[in-house]
């Protein structure tokens, strides 16, 4: 969800997806064809005298729509920014804020795993949402009434915010409320348990929302689909992360003495067939002993199957090589071949000589040994007691 960038405030991007773009007007069009009961439910609430005949005339509902439906997406703009600007505080830093289909993320470039730190950012974004709604309803008590139109608006944002903190503090983790639980339970627990007991009750949360959803609003059906989605992910890493502690590429990847690499002359068609018969999709290649780049099966499959004898590797091969060091963290390895879309790494030491690759593959094995036998430790002993490639 990278978006489109329309600026920055304190050092932090601010993006629209172009969910938005599509949801920002069907937004303004419900809302003002709802300006008649939406007055009266403010009126009622606020025990207000708004004209719902001047406000339902000709343009005026559609102003106000249009109005409401910005003023709401703004207030959710300040909603993420009060958790970016408390994580700020903490030292954490911010990649973006996107405004999306389901109204805002702040996207984090690491989660606080501090319970006091992740709860005080989780619980930000709701009292920003509260101190909104507040201010609207103040604005909205002093204003007079032939501002009745601007009165609507602060009303539904009074109103809109209130609900929209509410809505937030339920347990849907990833959701405010559920990283408020995760927080709460992390008091006593690890960050990884606390992390898979906050993802089961999100999703649970999510199922209940989801058939609420069918009998209400089929976009609460949407959003309960996206809150279980983000549970399960969340607890996945987290999982994943916790067992990677203190692991690094040297103890997982298959070293340089087991390595398959390719030459930049091979034709295409060597390669095809060498990707058959060794069950490889990619590959290293070398000159002079030398990484020079990194083809893959698609790669190959570029080259018309007649011209294959024609074409050599160094003719498709990608140049621009994303490679780690031995000693990385082995989940950082995972997050850059998530961020690159890559499925290996090459493993370059300090005289920038390759001593070996880290795959998904390598990663999910070495993952499945560690939950089995429960300690980082089993991955050393295993390459120590088996030759080079074995894991």
């Amino acid at each position: 969800m990278r978006g489109i960038r329309i600026g920055s405030a304190f050092g932090i991007p601010i993006r629209l997806d172009f969910t938005f773009l599509l949801v920002l007007p069907l937004f303004a069009y419900l809302i003002g064809l709802d300006v008649g009961s939406l007055v009266g439910t403010v009126n009622d609430l606020f025990g207000s005298s708004l004209d719902a005949a001047a406000l339902t005339d000709g343009p005026m509902p559609w102003i106000l729509g249009s109005a409401a439906a910005i003023g709401l997406f703004g207030c959710v703009l300040l909603h993420e920014f009060g958790h970016s600007l408390v994580a700020l505080r903490y030292g954490y830093e911010i990649d973006s804020i996107t405004l999306w289909l389901f109204g805002g993320v702040a996207r984090f470039t690491e989660i606080p795993e501090n319970w006091k730190q992740e709860l005080n950012v989780a619980l930000a974004g709701p009292a920003v949402s509260v101190a909104l709604g507040v201010i609207s309803y103040a604005a909205f008590l002093v204003l007079p009434s032939s501002l009745d139109a601007i009165k609507f608006v602060l009303g539904y944002l009074a109103l809109t915010n209130i609900l929209l903190a509410v809505f937030n503090m339920l347990p849907g983790f990833p959701m405010d409320g559920g990283r408020v639980l995760r927080a709460l339970l992390a008091r006593s627990r690890s960050y990884a348990r606390a992390t898979q007991i906050a993802a089961e009750v999100g999703k649970g949360f999510a199922l209940l929302l989801g058939i609420f959803g069918l009998f209400a609003n089929l976009w609460l059906v949407a959003l309960a689909f996206f809150i279980y989605i983000g549970a399960s992910s969340e607890a996945q890493q987290t999982v994943m992360k916790a067992a990677f502690q203190d692991v690094t590429v040297r103890d997982i990847m298959t070293t340089k003495e087991d390595l398959h690499t390719v030459d930049e002359d091979t034709s295409i068609a060597e390669l095809m067939s060498r990707m058959f018969t060794e069950r490889h999709t990619g590959y290293p290649v070398l000159r002079d002993g030398q990484l020079t780049g990194m083809v893959t099966l698609n790669d190959a499959r570029s080259i018309n199957e007649v011209e294959r004898d024609a074409y050599r590797v160094e003719d498709v091969m990608s140049r621009d090589i994303a490679s780690v060091t031995p000693e990385l963290d082995a989940m950082e390895a995972l997050q850059m071949m998530q961020e690159k879309g890559v499925g290996r790494l090459p493993v370059i030491d300090n005289n920038g000589d390759i001593v070996g690759i880290v795959s998904r593959t390598d990663l999910m094995t070495a993952f499945d040994i560690i939950q089995t036998s429960g300690s980082p430790d089993s991955i050393r002993s295993l390459r120590s007691s088996n030759p080079p490639g074995s894991l």
